[in-house]
């Protein structure tokens, strides 16, 4: 039989197409894919090195906003304990539901300026007892988050968000300063 030997399976690809290579051969200085897992010494030094990163935003972050709000070190104590709690927590649920990637998801610098706002709005300054003082702070910068939180989750699984990007994303794409060489 010319050109062909039968069989019914599927198509041999044209020689003009491009065919997947696996990512060690299209990259190859890298060690691992994401496919295939560090061994463990290695596994346990890159681990213990993402510790240490997420350590210094969970230390970091209450050592400089709990003694603002009025709390002490006990205070100070139990936001760590809470921090690498819900870190553990969300990190677990990453693993197992998420983009199953052995992510630390710990604390973000991201709130830190509404907290500083919240800590020194006017409506707290009134407060005599340092520890009752804390606890609204708290409970307020507590309230914003579930409400900042929840944004975020509608704007995500409705899909607003691809549009905002869409749109932001023409927009800087097409500013003048790009065209200034063109002509």
């Amino acid at each position: 039989m010319a050109g062909g030997g039968g069989g019914g399976g599927a198509p041999a690809p044209k020689a003009d197409e491009p065919q997947p290579h696996p990512p060690k051969d299209q990259l190859p200085n890298i060690s691992y894919c994401i496919t295939s897992p560090p061994p463990w010494p290695e596994a346990i030094l890159l681990g213990f090195q993402h510790y240490l990163v997420m350590l210094g935003t969970t230390v970091l972050i209450p050592t400089a906003l709990v003694p603002q709000m009025g709390g002490g070190n006990d205070e100070k104590a139990r936001v760590i304990q809470t921090l690498l709690f819900v870190a553990g927590i969300n990190t677990l649920l990453q693993t197992l539901f998420g983009t199953r990637l052995p992510a630390v998801i710990g604390g973000s610098y991201t709130y830190v300026p509404t907290t500083i706002s919240i800590i020194l709005s006017g409506r707290f300054s009134d407060e005599p007892d340092p520890i009752e003082k804390f606890k609204r702070i708290m409970r307020a910068t507590q309230g914003a988050l579930i409400v900042a939180s929840t944004l975020q989750i509608v704007l995500g699984f409705s899909g607003l968000w691809r549009n905002v990007a869409r749109i932001s994303v023409g927009i800087s794409a097409s500013h003048p300063s790009q065209h200034a060489f063109e002509t």
